[in-house]
C-alpha cells in the first residue's frame, strides 16, 4: 500500500524512525547555501557567518527556492575551534566566496595538548548565534522541512586546534597522548551538539572528514577514533549522522558501530558494496559529488548520477560534503525534479 507522506519533515523523520516511505528523500546535514539564495537576500556571504537572521534566511532559502528537502546552520566549520580559543578569519570585507578559516591555533607543540575545556564554553564563540539561527528555522520552516546543524568529530576538531601532520603523526607515535586529546574533544562536542538538542534541532551530523581511510587506516580508525565517536552518540538522544569523507567502505561497519542512526559517505566510497555489508535496514546517506556533479555538471549528468544512487541503494540522495555555493539554479531544480519522480 502506498504511504501517504504531508512533506519533507514527515518524510525524513520517519526515515529516521525506519517507517515507510513514498521515495527517497534529498536532503544534507552539511552545508548548503547557495549564491542565488545571497542574492534574493543581497547578503554578503561573510556576513552570514556573524548574523543569526541572515544565516537562518540564507539556510532557508535553499528549500524555497528548489525543495531541498532541509535545512542546515552554520555553514563553516570553526564554531567549536573557536570556542576553543582559535582566533579564526571571516574575510569580512570580502565580496567573494571564502569560507572562515583559522588564523591562529590553540596548540602550537606537543606539550601543549594537555587543554583545559573553558568553562563557560556555551557562551563563547558563536555557538549562542547558531542556536539563535536554528531557533528562526523552526519558527519559519521547522513545520515543512527538518532543521539541521554539525559539528565536528573529535579528530577532526584536534586537526582544527593544532597543526594536522603533528596530529597525524603522533598518531601513530604516541596514540595515548592523541587520544587523551580526542577525550576531552568528544566532551567539548557532546556539550555542544546538546545545547543544539536543546535548542529543537531535528538532526545532527557529526562531521569527522579527518579519519578517512585515506590517511588512516581501518586499524587506527577501529582503535583510535571510534571508541571517542562512541562516547559521543552514546550522550546524544535525538536523530544522529556520521559523516566520513573519502575511502570509507573498509570502516563502513565500524562507522555503523558508533552508535549513529545513519552515516554519510561520499563519491569515493561504493555504496552497492557497503549497501550488501550492512544489510537493507542501515540508513546510508549519500553519495554524489557536490562540486564535479552539482556545481560544473550538465543537468544530465546530475540526473543520472542521482538515478544512480538510488539504485545503489541509498537510503537518502545526501552530497558527498558541503554544497558549493556557486551552484547552478538549473542543475539544483534538475536534482529535486529527478527526485521527485522516483
Amino acid at each position: 500500500m502506498a504511504v501517504s507522506i504531508s512533506n519533507s519533515k514527515e518524510r525524513i523523520t520517519r526515515l529516521f524512525n525506519g517507517e515507510p516511505i513514498d521515495r527517497t528523500p534529498c536532503f544534507s546535514g552539511m552545508g548548503n547555501v547557495t549564491t542565488e539564495g545571497l542574492k534574493s537576500f543581497g547578503y554578503k556571504f561573510a556576513s552570514t557567518h556573524l548574523d543569526a537572521k541572515q544565516m537562518a534566511d540564507v539556510a532557508a532559502s535553499t528549500y524555497k527556492l528548489f525543495g531541498f528537502e532541509c535545512a542546515v546552520v552554520p555553514f563553516d566549520l570553526c564554531v567549536e575551534a573557536e570556542a576553543l580559543g582559535c582566533q579564526i578569519n571571516v574575510y569580512a570585507h570580502s565580496e567573494d566566496i571564502l569560507y572562515p578559516t583559522i588564523k591562529e591555533k590553540v596548540i602550537h607543540n606537543e606539550d601543549e595538548m594537555d587543554i583545559t575545556i573553558p568553562s563557560d564554553l556555551l557562551e563563547r564563540g558563536r555557538i549562542k548565534l547558531v542556536q539563535e539561527a536554528i531557533r528562526l528555522l523552526k519558527d519559519d520552516i521547522g513545520d515543512e522541512v527538518p532543521i539541521g546543524t554539525y559539528v565536528l568529530g573529535p579528530f577532526t576538531l584536534a586537526g582544527q586546534i593544532m597543526e594536522l601532520n603533528d596530529l597525524l603523526k603522533l598518531s601513530f607515535k604516541k596514540p595515548d597522548k592523541v587520544g587523551a586529546l580526542l577525550d576531552k574533544l568528544a566532551d567539548v562536542i557532546i556539550d555542544i551538539a546538546r545545547a543544539y538538542e536543546e535548542t529543537g534541532v531535528d538532526y545532527i551530523t557529526v562531521r569527522e572528514m579527518g579519519a578517512t581511510s585515506d590517511v588512516l587506516s581501518p586499524r587506527v580508525f577501529k582503535n583510535l577514533i571510534l571508541p571517542y565517536l562512541k562516547k559521543i552518540f552514546d550522550q546524544l538522544k535525538g536523530n544522529t549522522v556520521l559523516h566520513i569523507c573519502g575511502k570509507t567502505n573498509d570502516i563502513a561497519p565500524f562507522m555503523m558501530e558508533s552508535g549513529a542512526k545513519a552515516i554519510s559517505v561520499d563519491q569515493k566510497n561504493d555504496v552497492a558494496e557497503t549497501r550488501k555489508k550492512l544489510g537493507a535496514d542501515a540508513l546510508i546517506f549519500g553519495n554524489y559529488d557536490p562540486y564535479n556533479v552539482l556545481v560544473t555538471g550538465d543537468e544530465e549528468k546530475v540526473r543520472s548520477t542521482i538515478r544512480e544512487c538510488i539504485e545503489n541503494g541509498v537510503s537518502a540522495v545526501w552530497p558527498g560534503c558541503d554544497i558549493w555555493p556557486t551552484v547552478p539554479p538549473e542543475n539544483m531544480k534538475a536534482m529535486m525534479d529527478e527526485i521527485n519522480r522516483r
